[in-house]
């Protein structure tokens, strides 16, 4: 992988993550439902794997330079 998409790719990936983990912390902070119409801890299970997982992409696309 060329190293210029490689970080672009992985800035991306890790303020998505990071953004979504944050929104996720206060919104279950606040006793807010994390998506409308399901279960609080549903939504917050998915949107926080979610989160990890566009870290961890983040973290390989780093790694792979």
């Amino acid at each position: 992988m060329e190293s210029t998409p490689a970080i672009f790719a992985a800035v991306v990936f890790a303020l998505f993550g990071g953004a979504v983990l944050a929104w996720t912390g206060v919104r279950l902070r606040r006793r807010e439902p994390v998506a409308a119409g399901v279960s609080r801890v549903a939504s917050a299970t998915l949107a926080g794997t979610a989160g990890t997982v566009a870290l961890a992409l983040a973290v390989y696309c780093l790694t792979c330079l």
